[in-house]
């Protein structure tokens, strides 16, 4: 298959979570889904999100995404 071939995708919404950061939570968010989707070509971010703790400090981020992957033939 080449870029200039027809092709469908489908995009759906995940959630990555982590405490090490925006650029973690993502790729915690990528990694997975490239496990258990096949196919998978590109994200966009939707939103981003946090946990503030009790002493004021961010304890989580949480990052929206929406993933597409290819449609099998």
């Amino acid at each position: 298959m080449s870029y200039g071939d027809d092709r469908v995708y489908k995009k759906v919404e995940i959630i990555g979570v982590s405490k090490r950061g925006l650029d973690a939570a993502i790729q915690a968010a990528v990694t997975k889904a490239h496990k258990t989707l096949q196919k998978l070509s590109w994200f966009e971010v939707q939103d981003i999100r946090g946990h503030v703790g009790d002493d004021g400090t961010v304890t989580e981020y949480q990052v929206i995404l929406k993933v597409a992957f290819e449609i099998k033939e």
